[in-house]
Protein backbone atom coordinates (compact mmCIF):
# COMPACT_ATOMS: atom_id res chain seq x y z
CA UNK A 1 0.00 0.00 0.00
CA UNK A 2 1.43 3.42 -0.90
CA UNK A 3 2.41 5.81 1.85
CA UNK A 4 -0.08 8.60 2.48
CA UNK A 5 1.05 11.10 5.05
CA UNK A 6 -1.48 12.88 7.20
CA UNK A 7 1.04 15.15 8.89
CA UNK A 8 3.13 18.05 7.77
CA UNK A 9 6.56 16.77 6.74
CA UNK A 10 9.48 17.29 9.07
CA UNK A 11 12.74 18.35 7.48
CA UNK A 12 15.03 16.62 9.93
CA UNK A 13 14.82 13.46 11.94
CA UNK A 14 15.57 9.83 11.43
CA UNK A 15 13.11 9.27 8.64
CA UNK A 16 11.67 12.63 7.73
CA UNK A 17 11.30 13.70 4.12
CA UNK A 18 10.87 16.88 2.19
CA UNK A 19 7.48 17.71 0.77
CA UNK A 20 6.80 16.09 -2.56
CA UNK A 21 6.26 18.31 -5.56
CA UNK A 22 3.07 17.96 -7.57
CA UNK A 23 3.60 15.15 -10.08
CA UNK A 24 2.73 15.44 -13.76
CA UNK A 25 -0.76 14.19 -14.53
CA UNK A 26 0.65 11.39 -16.71
CA UNK A 27 2.87 9.94 -13.96
CA UNK A 28 2.55 6.20 -13.41
CA UNK A 29 0.38 4.89 -10.58
CA UNK A 30 -1.64 1.71 -9.94
CA UNK A 31 -4.39 1.40 -12.50
CA UNK A 32 -2.81 3.77 -15.02
CA UNK A 33 -1.45 2.57 -18.40
CA UNK A 34 2.13 1.37 -18.23
CA UNK A 35 2.29 0.86 -14.45
CA UNK A 36 1.96 -2.92 -14.67
CA UNK A 37 4.59 -3.18 -17.43
CA UNK A 38 6.91 -0.94 -15.44
CA UNK A 39 6.42 -3.04 -12.30
CA UNK A 40 7.00 -6.34 -14.11
CA UNK A 41 10.02 -4.98 -15.98
CA UNK A 42 11.78 -3.71 -12.89
CA UNK A 43 10.77 -6.86 -11.01
CA UNK A 44 12.56 -8.92 -13.69
CA UNK A 45 15.59 -6.64 -13.44
CA UNK A 46 15.64 -7.10 -9.67
CA UNK A 47 15.47 -10.87 -10.06
CA UNK A 48 18.40 -10.89 -12.50
CA UNK A 49 20.52 -8.50 -10.45
CA UNK A 50 20.24 -10.32 -7.13
CA UNK A 51 20.48 -13.78 -8.69
CA UNK A 52 23.79 -12.76 -10.27
CA UNK A 53 25.13 -10.65 -7.43
CA UNK A 54 24.79 -13.37 -4.80
CA UNK A 55 25.11 -16.40 -7.09
CA UNK A 56 28.11 -17.84 -5.21
CA UNK A 57 26.78 -17.30 -1.67
CA UNK A 58 24.93 -20.61 -1.32
CA UNK A 59 27.88 -22.39 -2.97
CA UNK A 60 30.60 -21.12 -0.63
CA UNK A 61 31.19 -24.48 1.14
CA UNK A 62 31.56 -26.24 -2.25
CA UNK A 63 33.82 -23.51 -3.67
CA UNK A 64 35.89 -23.52 -0.50
CA UNK A 65 36.34 -27.30 -0.67
CA UNK A 66 37.14 -27.31 -4.40
CA UNK A 67 39.86 -24.67 -4.17
CA UNK A 68 41.11 -25.62 -0.71
CA UNK A 69 40.21 -22.15 0.63
CA UNK A 70 39.08 -20.96 4.06
CA UNK A 71 35.60 -19.56 4.67
CA UNK A 72 37.02 -16.04 4.67
CA UNK A 73 38.84 -16.54 1.37
CA UNK A 74 35.82 -18.08 -0.34
CA UNK A 75 33.59 -15.26 0.96
CA UNK A 76 35.47 -12.84 -1.31
CA UNK A 77 33.56 -14.30 -4.27
CA UNK A 78 30.59 -12.48 -2.76
CA UNK A 79 32.34 -9.49 -1.20
CA UNK A 80 34.28 -8.65 -4.38
CA UNK A 81 31.02 -8.32 -6.31
CA UNK A 82 29.23 -6.22 -3.70
CA UNK A 83 32.35 -4.13 -3.03
CA UNK A 84 32.78 -3.33 -6.73
CA UNK A 85 29.12 -2.42 -6.96
CA UNK A 86 29.56 -0.02 -4.03
CA UNK A 87 32.59 1.55 -5.72
CA UNK A 88 31.04 2.04 -9.17
CA UNK A 89 27.44 2.88 -8.35
CA UNK A 90 28.07 6.63 -8.01
CA UNK A 91 30.01 7.18 -11.28
CA UNK A 92 27.54 5.04 -13.21
CA UNK A 93 24.63 6.98 -11.74
CA UNK A 94 26.20 10.09 -13.26
CA UNK A 95 26.15 8.38 -16.65
CA UNK A 96 22.44 7.71 -16.15
CA UNK A 97 21.88 11.46 -15.80
CA UNK A 98 23.40 11.92 -19.25
CA UNK A 99 22.29 8.84 -21.20
CA UNK A 100 19.06 7.89 -19.43
CA UNK A 101 18.00 5.45 -16.73
CA UNK A 102 16.59 2.83 -19.09
CA UNK A 103 19.65 2.82 -21.33
CA UNK A 104 22.11 2.45 -18.48
CA UNK A 105 20.09 -0.29 -16.81
CA UNK A 106 20.02 -2.21 -20.10
CA UNK A 107 23.80 -1.93 -20.61
CA UNK A 108 24.48 -2.89 -17.00
CA UNK A 109 22.35 -6.01 -17.14
CA UNK A 110 23.78 -7.03 -20.51
CA UNK A 111 27.40 -6.85 -19.34
CA UNK A 112 26.58 -8.58 -16.04
CA UNK A 113 24.83 -11.44 -17.85
CA UNK A 114 27.74 -11.92 -20.27
CA UNK A 115 30.19 -12.08 -17.37
CA UNK A 116 27.80 -14.42 -15.55
CA UNK A 117 28.04 -16.86 -18.46
CA UNK A 118 31.86 -16.73 -18.22
CA UNK A 119 32.12 -17.13 -14.42
CA UNK A 120 31.63 -20.94 -14.44
CA UNK A 121 34.84 -21.32 -16.45
CA UNK A 122 37.08 -19.55 -13.90
CA UNK A 123 40.26 -21.70 -13.60
CA UNK A 124 41.04 -20.79 -9.97
CA UNK A 125 39.76 -18.79 -7.01
CA UNK A 126 41.63 -15.63 -8.00
CA UNK A 127 40.04 -15.61 -11.46
CA UNK A 128 36.64 -16.31 -9.95
CA UNK A 129 37.00 -13.37 -7.57
CA UNK A 130 38.18 -11.09 -10.41
CA UNK A 131 35.24 -12.00 -12.66
CA UNK A 132 32.83 -11.50 -9.78
CA UNK A 133 34.29 -8.03 -9.21
CA UNK A 134 33.69 -7.15 -12.87
CA UNK A 135 30.16 -8.47 -12.58
CA UNK A 136 29.49 -6.36 -9.50
CA UNK A 137 30.86 -3.24 -11.22
CA UNK A 138 28.53 -3.85 -14.17
CA UNK A 139 25.51 -4.30 -11.91
CA UNK A 140 26.28 -0.95 -10.27
CA UNK A 141 24.39 0.78 -13.06
CA UNK A 142 21.09 -0.83 -12.10
CA UNK A 143 20.00 -0.01 -8.52
CA UNK A 144 20.49 3.77 -8.41
CA UNK A 145 19.12 4.19 -11.93
CA UNK A 146 16.07 2.10 -11.04
CA UNK A 147 15.36 4.21 -7.95
CA UNK A 148 15.78 7.43 -9.94
CA UNK A 149 13.54 6.08 -12.74
CA UNK A 150 10.80 5.30 -10.20
CA UNK A 151 11.13 8.68 -8.49
CA UNK A 152 10.70 10.45 -11.86
CA UNK A 153 8.01 8.27 -13.43
CA UNK A 154 5.80 7.23 -10.48
CA UNK A 155 3.43 9.46 -8.50
CA UNK A 156 4.88 10.18 -5.00
CA UNK A 157 2.00 8.49 -3.17
CA UNK A 158 2.68 5.26 -5.08
CA UNK A 159 6.46 5.44 -4.73
CA UNK A 160 6.91 3.31 -1.60
CA UNK A 161 4.78 0.55 -3.10
CA UNK A 162 6.63 0.68 -6.44
CA UNK A 163 10.03 0.54 -4.77
CA UNK A 164 8.74 -2.27 -2.58
CA UNK A 165 7.95 -4.29 -5.72
CA UNK A 166 11.47 -3.69 -7.06
CA UNK A 167 12.96 -4.79 -3.74
CA UNK A 168 10.62 -7.79 -3.86
CA UNK A 169 12.20 -8.69 -7.20
CA UNK A 170 15.56 -8.51 -5.48
CA UNK A 171 14.40 -10.98 -2.84
CA UNK A 172 12.97 -13.37 -5.44
CA UNK A 173 16.24 -13.21 -7.37
CA UNK A 174 18.31 -13.82 -4.28
CA UNK A 175 16.11 -16.75 -3.30
CA UNK A 176 15.74 -18.45 -6.68
CA UNK A 177 19.40 -17.99 -7.55
CA UNK A 178 20.58 -19.66 -4.38
CA UNK A 179 18.04 -22.50 -4.58
CA UNK A 180 18.74 -23.30 -8.22
CA UNK A 181 22.49 -23.03 -7.74
CA UNK A 182 22.35 -25.21 -4.61
CA UNK A 183 20.46 -28.12 -6.15
CA UNK A 184 22.29 -28.06 -9.46
CA UNK A 185 25.58 -27.87 -7.58
CA UNK A 186 24.64 -30.97 -5.59
CA UNK A 187 23.92 -32.86 -8.82
CA UNK A 188 26.59 -31.55 -11.22
CA UNK A 189 28.91 -29.26 -9.28
CA UNK A 190 29.06 -25.55 -8.42
CA UNK A 191 30.14 -24.54 -11.93
CA UNK A 192 26.93 -25.94 -13.40
CA UNK A 193 25.01 -24.08 -10.70
CA UNK A 194 26.55 -20.77 -11.71
CA UNK A 195 25.88 -21.49 -15.40
CA UNK A 196 22.18 -22.01 -14.62
CA UNK A 197 22.05 -18.65 -12.84
CA UNK A 198 23.57 -16.97 -15.89
CA UNK A 199 20.85 -18.39 -18.12
CA UNK A 200 18.05 -17.36 -15.75
CA UNK A 201 19.48 -13.82 -15.65
CA UNK A 202 19.60 -13.74 -19.47
CA UNK A 203 15.87 -14.47 -19.69
CA UNK A 204 15.09 -11.82 -17.06
CA UNK A 205 17.24 -9.22 -18.82
CA UNK A 206 15.35 -9.73 -22.07
CA UNK A 207 12.01 -9.46 -20.25
CA UNK A 208 13.15 -6.23 -18.58
CA UNK A 209 14.07 -4.59 -21.88
CA UNK A 210 10.81 -5.62 -23.55
CA UNK A 211 8.53 -4.59 -20.67
CA UNK A 212 9.97 -1.37 -19.21
CA UNK A 213 8.26 1.72 -20.70
CA UNK A 214 10.39 4.52 -22.07
CA UNK A 215 10.97 7.36 -19.61
CA UNK A 216 8.64 10.32 -20.13
CA UNK A 217 9.98 12.69 -17.47
CA UNK A 218 13.73 12.26 -17.83
CA UNK A 219 15.73 15.35 -18.82
CA UNK A 220 19.31 14.61 -19.95
CA UNK A 221 22.08 16.41 -18.11
CA UNK A 222 25.74 16.96 -18.90
CA UNK A 223 28.74 15.04 -17.60
CA UNK A 224 30.21 17.74 -15.39
CA UNK A 225 32.54 16.36 -12.67
CA UNK A 226 32.39 19.59 -10.67
CA UNK A 227 28.61 19.66 -10.74
CA UNK A 228 28.57 16.00 -9.72
CA UNK A 229 30.90 16.75 -6.81
CA UNK A 230 28.66 19.62 -5.69
CA UNK A 231 25.56 17.42 -5.88
CA UNK A 232 27.23 14.65 -3.90
CA UNK A 233 28.47 17.21 -1.39
CA UNK A 234 24.93 18.56 -0.88
CA UNK A 235 23.59 15.05 -0.29
CA UNK A 236 26.36 14.19 2.17
CA UNK A 237 25.77 17.48 3.99
CA UNK A 238 22.11 16.57 4.54
CA UNK A 239 21.88 15.00 8.04
CA UNK A 240 18.74 13.04 7.13
CA UNK A 241 20.36 11.44 4.10
CA UNK A 242 23.50 10.62 6.09
CA UNK A 243 21.37 8.79 8.63
CA UNK A 244 19.51 6.89 5.95
CA UNK A 245 22.79 5.85 4.33
CA UNK A 246 24.07 4.62 7.70
CA UNK A 247 20.86 2.67 8.32
CA UNK A 248 21.10 0.95 4.93
CA UNK A 249 24.75 0.00 5.50
CA UNK A 250 24.11 -1.37 8.99
CA UNK A 251 21.05 -3.40 8.01
CA UNK A 252 22.99 -4.91 5.11
CA UNK A 253 25.93 -5.74 7.39
CA UNK A 254 23.59 -7.97 9.39
CA UNK A 255 22.11 -9.58 6.30
CA UNK A 256 25.47 -10.12 4.57
CA UNK A 257 27.03 -11.67 7.67
CA UNK A 258 24.13 -14.04 8.33
CA UNK A 259 23.65 -15.35 4.80
CA UNK A 260 27.37 -15.71 4.09
CA UNK A 261 28.04 -17.77 7.22
CA UNK A 262 24.81 -19.79 7.37
CA UNK A 263 25.91 -22.25 4.68
CA UNK A 264 29.09 -23.08 6.58
CA UNK A 265 27.06 -23.60 9.77
CA UNK A 266 24.46 -25.88 8.22
CA UNK A 267 26.98 -28.09 6.43
CA UNK A 268 28.60 -28.89 9.81
CA UNK A 269 27.36 -30.82 12.85
CA UNK A 270 24.75 -31.01 14.29
CA UNK A 271 22.93 -30.26 11.01
CA UNK A 272 25.15 -31.91 8.33
CA UNK A 273 22.86 -30.77 5.51
CA UNK A 274 23.69 -31.44 1.82
CA UNK A 275 24.30 -28.58 -0.62
CA UNK A 276 20.87 -28.77 -2.26
CA UNK A 277 19.02 -28.56 1.04
CA UNK A 278 21.20 -25.64 2.14
CA UNK A 279 20.27 -23.84 -1.07
CA UNK A 280 16.59 -24.47 -0.33
CA UNK A 281 16.99 -22.66 3.00
CA UNK A 282 16.87 -19.48 0.94
CA UNK A 283 13.15 -20.06 0.38
CA UNK A 284 12.81 -17.80 3.41
CA UNK A 285 13.50 -14.96 0.94
CA UNK A 286 9.79 -15.20 0.14
CA UNK A 287 9.25 -13.57 3.52
CA UNK A 288 11.39 -10.66 2.29
CA UNK A 289 9.21 -10.40 -0.80
CA UNK A 290 6.13 -9.99 1.40
CA UNK A 291 7.69 -7.62 3.95
CA UNK A 292 9.25 -5.32 1.34
CA UNK A 293 6.05 -5.14 -0.70
CA UNK A 294 4.14 -4.36 2.54
CA UNK A 295 6.50 -1.53 3.51
CA UNK A 296 4.02 1.10 2.38
CA UNK A 297 1.34 -0.31 4.68
CA UNK A 298 3.76 -0.34 7.62
CA UNK A 299 4.72 3.28 7.02
CA UNK A 300 1.08 4.36 6.71
CA UNK A 301 0.19 2.67 10.00
CA UNK A 302 3.30 3.24 12.13
CA UNK A 303 5.11 6.11 10.47
CA UNK A 304 8.58 5.69 9.05
CA UNK A 305 10.39 5.66 12.38
CA UNK A 306 7.86 3.21 13.79
CA UNK A 307 8.31 0.90 10.79
CA UNK A 308 12.06 1.03 11.30
CA UNK A 309 11.79 0.16 14.97
CA UNK A 310 9.59 -2.81 14.08
CA UNK A 311 12.15 -3.96 11.50
CA UNK A 312 14.94 -3.68 14.08
CA UNK A 313 13.01 -5.63 16.71
CA UNK A 314 12.15 -8.38 14.23
CA UNK A 315 15.77 -8.71 13.09
CA UNK A 316 17.07 -8.83 16.66
CA UNK A 317 14.61 -11.55 17.64
CA UNK A 318 15.70 -13.60 14.63
CA UNK A 319 19.39 -13.28 15.48
CA UNK A 320 18.84 -14.45 19.04
CA UNK A 321 16.59 -17.34 18.00
CA UNK A 322 19.18 -18.58 15.49
CA UNK A 323 21.64 -19.31 18.31
CA UNK A 324 19.93 -22.58 19.20
CA UNK A 325 20.92 -25.95 17.72
CA UNK A 326 17.37 -26.70 16.61
CA UNK A 327 16.98 -26.57 12.82
CA UNK A 328 13.37 -25.39 13.17
CA UNK A 329 14.46 -22.54 15.46
CA UNK A 330 17.29 -21.58 13.10
CA UNK A 331 14.88 -21.46 10.16
CA UNK A 332 12.42 -19.34 12.12
CA UNK A 333 15.30 -17.04 13.07
CA UNK A 334 16.21 -16.65 9.39
CA UNK A 335 12.57 -15.85 8.60
CA UNK A 336 12.54 -13.04 11.17
CA UNK A 337 15.95 -11.68 10.10
CA UNK A 338 14.85 -11.65 6.45
CA UNK A 339 11.50 -10.00 7.16
CA UNK A 340 13.11 -7.30 9.30
CA UNK A 341 15.90 -6.60 6.85
CA UNK A 342 13.75 -6.25 3.73
CA UNK A 343 11.17 -4.09 5.50
CA UNK A 344 13.88 -1.77 6.86
CA UNK A 345 15.62 -1.56 3.48
CA UNK A 346 12.40 -0.73 1.60
CA UNK A 347 11.50 2.00 4.10
CA UNK A 348 14.96 3.59 4.13
CA UNK A 349 15.50 3.47 0.36
CA UNK A 350 12.09 5.00 -0.38
CA UNK A 351 12.85 7.76 2.14
CA UNK A 352 16.02 8.60 0.18
CA UNK A 353 14.07 8.84 -3.08
CA UNK A 354 11.44 11.13 -1.53
CA UNK A 355 13.99 13.35 0.26
CA UNK A 356 16.24 14.17 -2.72
CA UNK A 357 14.54 16.63 -5.05
CA UNK A 358 17.59 17.18 -7.27
CA UNK A 359 20.32 14.72 -8.19
CA UNK A 360 18.06 11.79 -7.36
CA UNK A 361 20.33 9.30 -9.10
CA UNK A 362 23.29 10.46 -7.00
CA UNK A 363 21.24 10.36 -3.80
CA UNK A 364 20.13 6.82 -4.56
CA UNK A 365 23.67 5.92 -5.66
CA UNK A 366 25.10 7.04 -2.32
CA UNK A 367 22.50 4.92 -0.52
CA UNK A 368 23.30 1.93 -2.70
CA UNK A 369 27.02 2.47 -2.19
CA UNK A 370 26.61 2.50 1.59
CA UNK A 371 24.24 -0.47 1.36
CA UNK A 372 26.70 -2.62 -0.58
CA UNK A 373 29.67 -1.52 1.51
CA UNK A 374 27.66 -2.98 4.37
CA UNK A 375 27.05 -6.14 2.35
CA UNK A 376 30.73 -6.53 1.50
CA UNK A 377 31.88 -5.84 5.06
CA UNK A 378 29.18 -8.06 6.53
CA UNK A 379 29.97 -10.95 4.19
CA UNK A 380 33.70 -10.95 4.89
CA UNK A 381 33.48 -10.15 8.60
CA UNK A 382 30.66 -12.65 9.08
CA UNK A 383 32.73 -15.44 7.49
CA UNK A 384 35.84 -14.49 9.49
CA UNK A 385 33.79 -14.32 12.70
CA UNK A 386 32.35 -17.77 12.01
CA UNK A 387 35.80 -19.18 11.23
CA UNK A 388 37.23 -17.82 14.49
CA UNK A 389 34.33 -17.95 16.95
CA UNK A 390 31.52 -19.98 15.39
CA UNK A 391 27.93 -18.92 14.79
CA UNK A 392 27.76 -17.05 18.09
CA UNK A 393 30.47 -14.65 16.86
CA UNK A 394 28.55 -14.04 13.63
CA UNK A 395 25.38 -13.29 15.60
CA UNK A 396 27.37 -10.96 17.87
CA UNK A 397 28.49 -9.01 14.80
CA UNK A 398 24.86 -8.77 13.65
CA UNK A 399 23.68 -7.52 17.02
CA UNK A 400 26.33 -4.79 17.00
CA UNK A 401 25.09 -3.62 13.60
CA UNK A 402 21.46 -3.66 14.81
CA UNK A 403 22.48 -1.58 17.82
CA UNK A 404 23.96 0.90 15.34
CA UNK A 405 20.61 1.16 13.51
CA UNK A 406 18.83 1.83 16.81
CA UNK A 407 21.36 4.48 17.80
CA UNK A 408 21.10 6.32 14.47
CA UNK A 409 17.30 6.23 14.53
CA UNK A 410 17.07 7.41 18.15
CA UNK A 411 19.45 10.25 17.41
CA UNK A 412 17.32 11.30 14.44
CA UNK A 413 14.16 11.15 16.54
CA UNK A 414 15.80 13.35 19.17
CA UNK A 415 16.95 15.83 16.50
CA UNK A 416 13.42 16.04 15.07
CA UNK A 417 11.92 16.75 18.49
CA UNK A 418 14.51 19.43 19.22
CA UNK A 419 13.68 21.15 15.93
CA UNK A 420 9.94 20.91 16.57
CA UNK A 421 10.35 22.54 19.98
CA UNK A 422 12.53 25.28 18.46
CA UNK A 423 9.94 25.95 15.76
CA UNK A 424 7.15 26.04 18.35
CA UNK A 425 9.13 28.45 20.51
CA UNK A 426 9.83 30.71 17.53
CA UNK A 427 6.15 30.71 16.54
CA UNK A 428 5.12 31.71 20.07
CA UNK A 429 7.28 34.81 20.17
Amino acid sequence: MPYVSTKAPVTTGALASAPATSPPAESLSPGRPGYRRMSLGLFAAGVAAFALLYSTQALLPAISADFGATAGQASWTVSAATGALALFVLPLSALSERFGRRTLMTVSLTVAVVVGLLVPFAPDLQWLIALRAVQGAALAGLPASAMAYLAEEVRPRALVGAIGLFVAGNSIGGMSGRIVAGWISQLWGWRAGLAAIGLIALVCAVAFRVLLPRARHFTPGTLNPRALARTVGRHLADPLLRRLYSIGALFMTVFGAVYTAIGFRLVEAPFNLPQGVIGSIFLVYLVGTVSSAAAGKLVARLGRRGALYLAVGTTTAGLLLSLTDSLVAVLLGLVLITAGFFAGHAVASSAVSRTAKTGRAQASALYQSAYYVGSSAGGTLGAVAFHTGGWGATVGLGLLAVLGVVSVTLYGTHAARVEERALAAAAGR
